[in-house]
């Protein structure tokens, strides 16, 4: 007899993914790529501002990739932990020690300048690897455990 058959109730163990996305891009996927990413966070919990924040990150790493790292780049997203990671990567010359050391607020009058410091804004972390064959560049934000609610009887 399965647990189906005698009626007993089954215990549902979430399967948490880890891989959700790994794609190369170049200018004409931004778009599509930026519209992916946002159906997987909010797949996995994220909603609202914390969504938004996430989302705007990516969007300026993918654009930096394209406008910094040689014109295009890869993308993976997974979750692990809790945790919702992004990781852009270029081919690009790398970022300078100065540029990366450099934490403060663009002036508002400063047309670039934004991307890096904006995703550090919007996320919880951000690790940044770089050098002449490219950068790599690490989000994160925490994502709610998935809520639960038991059904109970009207009785």
């Amino acid at each position: 007899m399965t647990n189906a058959e005698s009626g007993a109730q089954r215990t549902v163990v979430p399967i948490e993914p880890s891989l959700l996305i790994a794609e190369a891009f170049d200018q004409a996927q931004v778009t599509e790529l930026r519209h992916s990413v946002t159906s997987c966070a909010h797949a996995v919990g994220l909603d609202g501002q914390r969504l938004d924040d996430f989302v705007l990150a990516v969007n300026e790493l993918l654009t930096n990739a394209v406008r910094h790292g040689g014109g295009r780049g890869w993308l993976r997203m997974w979750r692990q932990s809790g945790q919702l990671f992004c990781e852009v990567s270029d081919h690009g010359q790398g970022i300078s020690t100065q540029r990366l050391g450099d934490r403060s607020r663009p002036a508002a009058e400063t047309a670039g300048g934004w991307g890096l410091w904006l995703a550090r804004e919007m996320s919880d972390s951000m690790d940044v690897e770089t050098g002449t064959n490219g950068t790599t560049v690490r989000i994160n934000t925490a994502v709610a455990a998935p809520q639960h609610t038991a059904r109970h009887p009207r009785g």
